[in-house]
């Protein structure tokens, strides 16, 4: 199946690996880059510039095919030493790099001068065309089904992969609520050159999160998520449990960020994927979580979705087309 996305960042299949924090490191990486796909580490999972590098290096030991690198731009108190790890990507000789979050110009004055491709993250419209204009290599667009952050348009992918690339003049990859063939085949018929999977990849056997949290994706359905941080216009999809909810019912009763700051540290989602308990702390998951329910080997996972994919296109929408 060749796509601009696979001829682009010489791939073999139009499926990429979801930049997530403390999910996205070399083990899944690499596994997801040798099956052919696109895998992304993510760099601010490293706590330095120094440890990315040393990331880098240790996922090139595992794989000589391409992947890519995650930096995203989120509103904090205490920003990261972004140009720093912007350098720390250069130097390793990185070729594709992810962009989410905020403008992206920022991160292109350093990446585009060293020949690195950009693809931008946007859960708009008109964010993706900005993104193309500023001059971006592609745009992953992600629909209000997807873990993280979906945006405040509340605009699901049906519609919004279809708007956005009716539009692009540049390769588009879906993201949100792709977790099997049909969601790759969709997404294709949507317009997009490829799809985009973060829930799924979790839960395989390569991912390095804890065995107790991947069946809890598996026993989740579509259902269990809730989204948080809706009232301070920064809504985040996250796995329902019982930090969740509180922080949903807290915020909704008029409660500040700061009464809810300690239910939502970044460093308790770490630890739910390291300790399996999934009531420990806020922890991202989307609603492809419904269609979830086994921990298959990535390379075994990418393939089943590639051949059914085709015999999707083969056979079955070939025969309605007569």
């Amino acid at each position: 199946m060749r796509t601009r996305f696979t001829e682009l960042f010489g791939v073999d299949h139009p499926l990429m690996q979801g930049g997530m924090q403390w999910v996205g490191r070399a083990e899944l990486v690499a596994a997801v880059a040798n099956a052919g796909a696109l895998g992304t580490l993510t760099a601010l999972t490293q706590p330095t510039p120094e440890a990315l590098s040393a990331e880098i290096a240790r996922c090139r030991e595992l794989t000589d095919r391409p992947f890519a690198v995650n930096l995203t731009i989120l509103p904090t108190i205490a920003p990261p030493p972004y140009a720093e790890y912007r350098r720390a990507i250069v130097e390793a000789g990185v070729t594709i790099v992810e962009t989410a979050g905020s403008n992206p110009a920022e991160h292109l004055a350093d990446f585009k001068p060293a020949g690195v491709k950009v693809i931008h993250k946007a859960t708009s419209v008109r964010h993706a065309l900005k993104a193309q204009e500023l001059g971006v290599d592609a745009v992953s667009i992600d629909g209000f089904e997807c873990a993280g952050h979906p945006g405040e348009d509340d605009v699901p992918g049906l519609i919004l992969i279809a708007a956005a690339t009716r539009r692009l003049t540049i390769p588009a990859i879906a993201s949100g609520g792709i977790a099997d063939a049909r969601g790759l085949v969709a997404a294709l018929a949507l317009g997009a050159d490829g799809a985009n999977m973060g829930t799924r990849f979790m839960c395989t056997a390569e991912s390095p999160i804890h065995a107790r949290i991947k069946q809890q994706i598996v026993a989740n359905d579509e259902r269990a998520t809730n989204l948080i941080f809706r009232s301070l216009g920064n809504t985040a999809r996250v796995a329902r449990n019982g930090i969740s909810d509180e922080v949903v019912a807290r915020l909704a009763a008029g409660a500040a960020f700061e009464e809810v700051r300690p239910l939502v540290a970044g460093r308790r989602g770490a630890e739910v994927y390291a300790s399996g308990d999934p009531e420990h702390g806020i922890w991202w998951a989307g609603q492809a979580q419904g269609l979830i329910d086994d921990v298959p080997p990535v390379g075994e996972l990418v393939e089943r979705i590639v051949t059914e994919a085709e015999a999707l296109i083969s056979v079955r929408l070939a025969a309605m087309a007569g």
